[in-house]
């Protein structure tokens, strides 16, 4: 499994000949992108938020696009594939397992910016679990994976590092990619996700933007 890490949450998955793009948002966008975006053969977006889903280029994509019944009612112009919690479909023999996520509040996201439907992707290749968590405090839950994509960067919105490792833990996730990391406007605490990984034992990878990591 080879995974890239675009600007905050975007990920493009490479396995079994297939690539699978998450999140492919707004924030950070270059030009360039769009050519490697082009190559995905399934397009996975976890909520509305501008950041998650650049919607002027996803428009004019001839790819396959699943995501919430909310994120279709943002963005009409798109055509989605509606997936909900607990949905699990095969892609070209990839597992994609559809799972709860519970984006946080603060007062910001007054006037429209709040979200209702919002799940994680869970992409398993038969050798790897991926967990795209989405935007997502921490909850409950009895997920398994080896390797997890998430948030850290708190202010009320996601988990912050000391919630992101005990979450880490219980998913027994061997490899922990931070991610939503590039908006100056909720800045991540470095120091401290260090401080948490490092304290709870947790194997992880900044990843910069076009870096990969092959699995």
């Amino acid at each position: 499994m080879k995974i890239t890490k675009y600007p905050q949450s975007c990920l493009m998955v490479e396995t079994n000949n297939k690539r699978i793009l998450i999140d492919a948002g707004s924030l950070k966008y270059q030009d360039k992108f769009l050519e490697e975006w082009k190559k995905a053969d399934i397009i996975l977006i976890t909520h509305k938020h501008g950041d998650h889903i650049k919607s002027d280029v996803l428009k004019d994509i001839n790819i396959p696009i699943y995501s919430t019944q909310e994120v279709q009612d943002t963005y009409p112009e798109i055509k989605f594939n509606i997936v909900k919690e607990n949905d699990i479909f095969d892609f070209g023999g990839i597992k994609i397992e559809v799972v709860k996520a519970v984006h946080g509040y603060n007062p910001l996201l007054k006037n429209g910016g709040q979200v209702f439907e919002n799940v994680g992707y869970i992409v398993d290749d038969g050798n790897h679990r991926l967990y795209a968590t989405s935007d997502t405090i921490c909850f409950n839950n009895n997920y398994k994976a080896d390797i997890v994509a998430l948030p850290v960067t708190a202010h009320g919105l996601t988990m912050s590092a000391f919630e992101a490792s005990l979450f880490a833990k219980e998913l027994e996730a061997n490899l922990v990619l931070p991610i939503h990391m590039d908006n100056e406007k909720y800045p991540t605490d470095v120091n401290y996700m260090k401080e948490n990984f490092d304290k709870f034992g947790i194997k992880y990878k900044v990843l910069d933007i076009e870096e990969s990591i092959e699995i």
